[in-house]
């Protein structure tokens, strides 16, 4: 197959930890300069970019001299608030050599999880774009405690891609791309210059393959594949210590392993939403025949074939919706609270009103507001 570069206008870019830092989590200033030295000429190429940079922790390793990475929350929590602050600086300098202005832009998963928040963040990474500034996002860890136990800056990055309508994701790594194997422990391992899909193969392939300063490893970048392939956007992966690996994408040299987009599912973006960017707050169990008409009539979720409900939940929020044997079949939002479901449940719709004293919808999850699970989701 192919590679298609038509149509693609904005790249999202995301750097690791060991693209920018020597292993003793120091910053090397010249890796840094030339990062920015090929987004530069991405930007003369008409290519607008959005930068998602990993390396708080390990600068803030660098500042107090540490040989290796805390193992406690708080102690990374403020490494990070230090590294962040001393990683911006050194993007500032670096991109004013190439007259280019650059932004702050530090999120967890709750800006992607909540409409509201979501739509302020679009508009934001929308009007800096406009600007000509490169937007340079990170997970806030300094505050956000899940997000610095997952530490997985691929999947971030996978995220920001439809919130910017991006084309591609490049993500730069220390690896040359996706092998057969593990070429680390196989000689024999391959490199995979194309992958049309991914499917449960390629999963198999990707191991448990990381470095020693990020967190995140083979298996992240495969499943961040998958989230943007659903968007209808490519992934590459390139290798960082390959010289001018990233503008070599779009030549005849067509480096790392490249994941295409047209062979996705191409979600629209409510479901891509509810798929990839939600954390459910609640789940609701239902019976074998409402999951039947779930799973295969896709019909919405009516009360009467509601048995359970677990977790408190407002109404409007996701929730997961689970089959009888524990199994998660679908996930939606939800027209009522958790409580008025408990009131609601093993009704008929015509009872709604004479029981919460008001009647909204006659389903609690519309289908339209609801994506089937078929095994590969993130949330």
């Amino acid at each position: 197959m192919m590679r298609d570069l038509q149509g693609i206008k904005k790249i999202v870019i995301k750097v690791g930890s060991s693209s920018l830092c020597n292993q003793k989590g120091q910053i090397e200033k010249e890796k840094i300069l030339y990062l920015i030295l090929q987004i530069s000429k991405l930007i003369e190429l008409d290519y607008s970019i959005v930068l998602v940079s990993s390396g708080a922790i390990a600068a803030g390793m660098g500042a107090l001299g540490l040989k290796e990475k805390p193992q406690t929350i708080p102690e990374k929590q403020a490494l990070a608030a230090i590294g962040q602050a001393k990683l911006m600086q050194i993007y500032e300098e670096i991109f004013q050599l190439f007259d280019i202005e650059c932004a702050q832009v530090l999120l967890n998963h709750g800006d992607f999880d909540d409409r509201k928040r979501l739509i302020n963040l679009t508009n934001t990474m929308h009007s800096l774009m406009h600007y000509g500034v490169i937007p340079i996002v990170n997970e806030n860890d300094a505050l956000a405690v899940d997000e610095i136990k997952v530490g997985d800056n691929d999947t971030l990055a996978a995220l920001i891609v439809p919130v910017v309508e991006a084309d591609m994701l490049i993500l730069v790594s220390d690896i040359d791309g996706l092998y057969t194997a593990n070429p680390h422990v196989d000689k024999d391992a391959q490199l995979i210059k194309f992958v049309d899909y991914v499917d449960d193969d390629i999963r198999h392939m990707a191991g448990d393959t990381s470095s020693g300063l990020g967190t995140g490893g083979m298996a992240t970048k495969i499943r961040a594949a998958k989230i943007v392939n659903d968007y209808g956007s490519h992934l590459v992966i390139v290798n960082g210590q390959q010289e001018n690996s990233i503008l070599h994408i779009f030549d005849e040299h067509e480096s790392g392993t490249w994941f295409n987009g047209k062979s996705g599912v191409n979600m629209n973006a409510k479901v891509h939403w509810l798929t990839y960017r939600t954390s459910s707050k609640g789940c609701i169990v239902v019976d074998e025949g409402a999951a039947e008409a779930l799973q295969v009539h896709r019909k919405s979720l009516l009360p009467k074939g509601i048995v359970n409900v677990q977790e408190h939940f407002m109404k409007g929020q996701v929730v997961d919706i689970m089959n009888v044997r524990g199994e998660k079949i679908a996930k939606g939002i939800s027209n009522y609270s958790s409580e008025e479901i408990k009131l609601i449940m093993g009704h008929q719709s015509c009872e709604i009103e004479s029981i919460l004293h008001y009647k909204d919808y006659d389903v609690v999850v519309h289908a339209n507001n609801m994506v089937i699970i078929g095994g590969d989701c993130y949330g």
